[in-house]
């Protein structure tokens, strides 16, 4: 079962493989494997207890941040991720990024973003589209036409709360699509970075 595994100097947490959205793009439509993951599938979701156990026996050298992303959407399992974020705080002083398609609110039916305060440095919000249409096609999250808004809203919650917010979309989307992108970024106050496609990055 591998939860830790290294992607440039990152250490990133593979905790569960739910998640739901199916953006067309996603590692989940050609592979499970990662970094130097060998396969990011988990067989059954780890404890919090196997999470810390394997923190403590993995080895960090030359990862400058710990980032929660892995097959599945982290916050799915919000609590796991409060109380892993607040081991790691009492163990060292790597930053904390999570990585999140921003639908947490929907997924834990309650609004999210104030619980990160304190434990994690940035959240990179998957932003994918400029507008509600292409977002669902894209992304095709299950929870629909909600879908796109409530991203926007825990991206804008979490300006509040946390240090860092930025938002990415992958390179396989349009030039005019990015450019769009940025504009609504811009609007909102948040960096955007572009990604090269490579993976679960």
């Amino acid at each position: 079962m591998t939860i830790f595994y290294k992607f440039g100097n990152g250490l990133y947490v593979n905790i569960t493989n739910r998640c739901p959205c199916g953006c067309v793009f996603c590692i989940r439509q050609n592979g499970d494997s990662v970094g130097d993951a060998q396969s990011l599938w988990l067989e059954r979701e780890p404890t919090v207890e196997e999470i810390i156990s394997d923190f403590e026996k993995t080895d960090k050298t030359g990862c400058s941040e710990i980032v929660f992303c892995g097959y599945g959407e982290p916050l799915e399992r919000l609590d796991a991720v409060l109380e892993t974020c607040r081991y790691i705080r009492s163990k060292t002083d790597l930053k904390i990024r999570i990585n999140t398609n921003g639908l947490s609110d929907l997924i834990n039916g309650r609004p999210t973003a104030h619980l990160l305060k304190g434990l994690v440095d940035t959240v990179s919000v998957s932003l994918n589209a400029s507008n509600k249409e292409e977002y669902n096609r894209v992304t095709r999250p299950a929870f629909g036409e909600l879908a796109f808004e409530a991203m926007l809203k825990f991206a804008q919650d979490c300006k509040d709360c946390v240090p860092e917010v930025i938002f990415t979309v992958v390179d396989v989307i349009s030039e005019e699509e990015i450019e769009a992108c940025r504009l609504l970024a811009e609007k909102m106050g948040i960096p955007l970075r572009v990604r090269v496609y490579e993976g679960a990055n």
